[in-house]
């Protein structure tokens, strides 16, 4: 019997959302009761070892995820739970109009390995 292995490239990526001042209990809060059908959602599109950090200076979270090379990503924002989860979240840091939080991508300058 031969046993294949597929190999899976990953991505590490990382962007920066705004919290809104005096909402950093609120936002750990409800990541710490994160919905499980959008954590299900995440790892279903490929997501793994998602992590957010907060810059109390400033409020701006940093986030870091892996993704596969076969992630879907992409179609996360057509979900309906994400949607519910980002109007959850609109009140406590900057989105767009249709709740949507503001991200800025960030750009890989340096990783030691």
């Amino acid at each position: 019997m031969i046993f294949v292995r597929e190999s899976t490239v990953s991505e590490r990526i990382a962007f920066r959302m705004n919290l809104n001042p005096g909402q950093a209990a609120a936002y750990r809060k409800r990541h710490d009761e994160i919905f499980p059908e959008l954590a299900r959602a995440l790892k279903d599109a490929g997501v793994s070892d998602y992590s957010i950090w907060l810059d109390p200076e400033t409020n701006h979270l940093f986030a870091t995820l892996i993704r596969t090379d076969t992630h879907t990503m992409d179609d996360l924002p057509n979900q309906e739970v994400v949607k519910r989860w980002w109007k959850f979240m609109a009140d406590v840091m900057e989105t767009h109009p249709d709740n949507v939080p503001v991200q800025v991508d960030l750009v890989p300058m340096f990783h030691l390995a």
